[in-house]
């Protein structure tokens, strides 16, 4: 008796030729419906429609095909069970050794715009039911559900009877196909009715196997998306991304990302950003009138540290800068565009890896940041909020004037970024110290103000977090720090603007905090 395959795509990418060979190398009978169906009898393939098989019709205009006894129980059967074995002959069934189904198209009905009934009429029933009844029973049916796999099936089936961790395998991928695919529909709904949702479900495609996560003897992996994001950025040269470059480009581009982006001139003279990063914290920083004066600023900062960093532009990356950025060692550049002349001056680092992130691949809005515990995830909105520096409040007796301010809100922007406890010196547009992630603030604020040294003259100072006591601002003084930008909270702030009031330095509240752990 010829094996029996159930094919029904909405994917048909190379079904035709699939199907010829099941036919005409391996004897299957091709059993199908509606559009695949048509698509079949078309090409010449001999093919028996459901409703025949079944003899019940479609019903509800389509919504009802394969949902049939005869369909489900030809692929439930267990070919060794005594009970099956007399269900099947008591109602006639006749077995189904192969199960080809991929699905309705929902994701990218969602993602053309579609309204909430054409979106519901593309969510599948019928396919996801025997994707799962087929890789249920996996030890007697194989199971495809992407034409990506049709030529290794084929292949194997050449070899004869398929191995059973091949069939686990299939198996493995058929129940992610449809988990995946449930992942979206209830997403999709939830974000369409504004649901609050029990659980935290999201699906990710391997994308590469990394060679190591943040020390070698630790496995990696990296999921995601290949539309938008860091897998859609184009690698121009240089070795494979690793675990660590990852992240670090991840919190440069975020922090670049402050100053605007875009691939040409459209930014203002004073607002092409640059950004080096090191171990996940900005090592330096500059806005400027040309991104190769950004990026000598942003070196000025700790061009020790900017060894072996990571290196992010919001502008076009020109000759010029290039130039700068071939003379010290660095991991990864990237930016939404690069000049050809600026390419040609980098490849003579061979190892160096450029990235360029158009602006269009940036994800229009990143709703959730997670981080994983011992049994769980933290899920939160992610620091993005809006600031206006009309809604900060002056509150000592001498105000920051228009260039202090700017300062001010450039240090601040930064200092968003920087592991807290964080302190950011600033002064002309650019950073010129910073301490982080310390367990105390003062702390930090000692690491930033020594490594700025004499710089710090009539340079402001920004702080993630409030004062619990005046003694960073008596430390900020003794190096001539002019004014400071902190969130403000404490039930001692007045001691901190008695204390900036004592030394003649302006304090700005933001009423806004921006810890980063």
């Amino acid at each position: 008796m010829s094996p029996i395959a159930l094919v029904s795509v909405s994917d048909k990418k190379n079904i035709i030729p699939f199907c010829k060979e099941l036919v005409e190398q391996f004897n299957y009978k091709i059993l199908s419906s509606g559009g695949t169906a048509k698509h079949l009898i078309e090409a010449k393939i001999p093919v028996t429609k459901v409703a025949d098989f079944t003899n019940s019709p479609e019903i509800l205009g389509g919504r009802v095909k394969t949902l049939h006894p005869k369909i489900h129980g030809g692929i439930l059967a267990k070919r060794t069970d005594e009970e099956h074995k007399k269900d099947i002959e008591d109602n006639n069934l006749e077995l189904i050794n192969l199960v080809v189904v991929n699905l309705y198209p929902f994701k990218k009905t969602i993602d053309q715009g579609a309204e909430w009934e054409d979106a519901i009429e593309n969510i599948d029933i019928g396919g996801p039911s025997m994707i799962r009844s087929a890789a249920k029973n996996h030890k007697d049916v194989s199971v495809l559900v992407d034409p990506s796999q049709y030529q290794n099936f084929l292949e194997e089936s050449k070899k004869g009877e398929l191995k059973d961790s091949y069939k686990a395998k299939l198996a493995l991928e058929a129940f992610q196909h449809t988990a995946d695919y449930d992942t979206a529909i209830s997403n999709w709904i939830r974000k369409e009715r504004d649901l609050q949702s029990s659980k935290y479900i999201e699906s990710y495609p391997l994308i590469k196997t990394l060679r190591y996560g943040e020390n070698p003897h630790q496995k990696a992996f990296w999921y995601g998306l290949s539309n938008i994001g860091w897998n859609s950025a184009e690698q121009i040269q240089g070795k494979d991304l690793s675990y660590n470059n990852l992240l670090d480009l991840e919190s440069a581009l975020s922090t670049v990302l402050e100053f605007g982006y875009t691939e040409k001139d459209e930014l203002t003279n004073d607002m092409f950003a640059s950004v080096i990063l090191k171990h996940n914290n900005p090592c330096g920083a500059s806005i400027s009138n040309s991104a190769s004066k950004a990026f000598l600023n942003a070196l000025e900062c700790d061009s020790v540290s900017a060894f072996g960093g990571i290196v992010a532009f919001n502008a076009n990356v020109d000759s010029e800068t290039a130039i700068h950025l071939k003379d010290i060692f660095l991991e990864c550049v990237v930016a939404p565009s690069f000049d050809e002349e600026a390419l040609e001056i980098l490849k003579v680092k061979k190892n160096l890896r450029i990235l360029k992130f158009s602006k269009d691949q940036l994800p229009k809005k990143i709703q959730n940041s997670t981080k994983s515990i011992m049994g769980g995830l933290l899920v939160q909105d992610t620091d993005d909020i809006e600031e206006k520096t009309e809604n900060w409040i002056s509150v000592t007796n001498k105000n920051p004037s228009n260039q202090i301010t700017c300062d001010l809100n450039f240090a601040w922007k930064i200092c968003k970024h920087v592991k807290s406890n964080a302190i950011v010196i600033a002064k002309d547009q650019k950073t010129i110290g910073i301490g982080a992630g310390q367990m105390n603030r003062v702390g930090a604020a000692k690491i930033a103000l020594k490594a700025a040294g004499r710089l710090c003259s009539d340079a402001v100072l920004a702080s993630d977090g409030f004062f619990p006591f005046a003694d960073t601002v008596e430390l900020a003084n003794e190096y001539g720090i002019k004014s400071i930008i902190q969130p403000g909270g404490s039930l001692r702030d007045q001691e901190s603007i008695d204390m900036c009031n004592s030394k003649g330095i302006s304090m700005v509240f933001t009423q806004k905090r921006h810890f980063l752990h």
